[in-house]
């Protein structure tokens, strides 16, 4: 494998990175996401965020192909981090890596983060960055059509 390449996401990243998140093996893994698979609904609204410059994002590239993205959202009065890549890539390292290069151009903290509770290898992203668990709650995580565990991170 190159060495992959992160870079700020741009407008035409959009339709790699949609069909990317309608993988139904990673939104089960993932729990606590859409599973409309709405395309233009998808793109009509990451356009919108592309327009936030409160939200810092980043896409993953492998020898010029994007594999995923990951960044940081205001999310209530607090910031928290999502990332994903293509289950393909799953296991080289590319999420915690993809994190890493957003959380380098976040200055706030402290950041905060989830993971459904059977999500071994999120929790270990989370970890490689220094989060730490904080917490657990009960939420209906789409993806998996119930009420689940999510455990909750957060980075000082």
């Amino acid at each position: 494998m190159s060495e992959p390449v992160f870079r700020e996401m741009r407008e035409s990243d959009l339709s790699v990175l949609f069909e990317i998140q309608c993988d139904a093996e990673a939104q089960r893994m993932a729990a606590f996401t859409s599973t409309a698979n709405d395309r233009e609904a998808y793109l009509a609204k990451h356009r919108r965020l592309l327009a936030d410059d409160r939200i810092v994002r980043v896409v993953v590239e492998l020898d010029g192909e994007v594999v995923g993205s990951a960044a940081a959202f205001p999310l209530g009065e607090d910031i928290d981090v999502t990332y994903w890549i293509r289950r393909e890539f799953w296991g080289r390292g590319l999420a915690a890596a993809a994190l890493a290069a957003v959380l380098e151009q976040v200055a706030v903290r402290p950041v905060f983060a989830s993971a459904a509770y059977d999500n071994a290898a999120s929790m270990r992203v989370l970890e490689k960055n220094g989060f730490k668990r904080v917490g657990e709650e009960r939420g209906f995580a789409e993806a998996r059509g119930e009420e689940i565990g999510e455990v909750m991170f957060r980075l000082n």
